[in-house]
């Protein structure tokens, strides 16, 4: 395993990160999910993430009883507050002081933990201001309940605001949780420069596009059976990314990875690492196997011809546009 700093701190974290939000307590069975994170952890992995609004709360309840009897003090251990929780009642959402509070004390009894390394805004709230938000963070890293403070999904003038806010609060602001691949490079123009900036990095997610970037997918076919394209819930999300004219494109990396020994997701996760503004990257699994094939993705080292061959395979039909990392209108109830 490689490791990072996380923006300025003195935080390091493996480069490969093991996220639950699509598996633990919902797509995957429980023993499924506690030998996912017995082979990251077997692979050197040392840093998870999480959420609260994860399988509504279950998801952190599955990865505390996934890495019970470890060392915690070997483990970074991420979560979540802003999406509705629990009974999803009108102060179970947001970031009020009484939600985050609330939250925090519930995420922390669910992982069977004293304290999470990093705490994160799921999204940013119009509807409490700013500067509620970060006190409330600013006292739950007094409280030594979050050691960092990070956001995901901010755009880049929250993020410098925020980011003054806990300056002045006397606490880091350190992370951006984003999602970034390949196709989705919304970020580049504006959130990566401003965090380079402030001393933020980014822990992307979705770093191979939902699976399209692994190949799977091909033009003119229907998605096969047992992955994500082919659940109802999968295809709408990744229905703009699932045209004929994408996965034409994405078609051309195979060659490209096979030049390098690699499979096609391999090659997406070393992309999203070959940027020094990125931390480490977000990966999920539904089979102990995938864990380790995915790690292997660290051998790999994109010059910048590769770079170059990459972008005229897919440059064509890349998301880049910043309007798209956009603030919610409202608190989903």
């Amino acid at each position: 395993m490689k490791f990072r700093y996380l923006g300025n701190s003195g935080l390091k974290i493996s480069e490969i990160i093991y996220g639950n939000w699509l598996t633990h307590g919902s797509q995957v069975e429980n023993e499924t999910a506690y030998a996912c994170v017995q082979e990251a952890l077997d692979q050197g992995i040392t840093s998870f993430d999480t959420a609260d609004a994860y399988a509504n709360t279950q998801a952190e309840t599955v990865l505390g009883e996934a890495l019970k009897g470890q060392r915690r003090e070997s483990l970074e251990v991420f979560t979540k507050v802003y999406w509705p929780t629990g009974p999803k009642g009108h102060n179970d959402t947001g970031l009020s002081r009484k939600h985050i509070m609330e939250s925090v004390n519930g995420s922390l009894q669910r992982l069977q933990m004293d304290y999470v390394d990093l705490y994160q805004a799921h999204r940013f709230d119009v509807e409490t201001p700013l500067e509620e938000t970060m006190q409330a963070f600013a006292d739950i890293v007094r409280a030594g309940k979050a050691l960092y403070i990070g956001v995901s999904e901010w755009p880049a003038d929250k993020i410098r605001e925020a980011h003054a806010m806990a300056a002045q609060l006397g606490f880091q602001l350190i992370s951006s949780q984003p999602q970034y691949s390949m196709l989705w490079r919304v970020i580049e123009s504006e959130v990566i420069p401003a965090c380079e900036d402030l001393g933020l990095s980014q822990i992307v997610w979705s770093p191979m596009a939902g699976g399209i970037l692994t190949g799977k997918y091909l033009p003119g076919q229907q998605p096969p059976e047992g992955s994500r394209g082919a659940d109802e819930s999968g295809a709408r999300t990744m229905s703009s990314k699932m045209t004929d004219e994408v996965l034409t494109a994405v078609q051309k990396l195979r060659p490209i990875a096979e030049g390098l020994s690699a499979t096609m997701g391999q090659l997406a996760i070393a992309w999203v690492l070959a940027n020094p503004n990125v931390a480490g990257a977000l990966v999920g699994a539904s089979r102990p196997e995938q864990v380790a094939e995915n790690v292997k993705a660290l051998d790999l080292t994109l010059d910048d011809a590769t770079l170059g061959a990459i972008d005229a395979a897919i440059g064509h039909v890349v998301t880049d546009d910043p309007a798209l990392v956009s603030v919610p209108e409202g608190r989903v109830a």
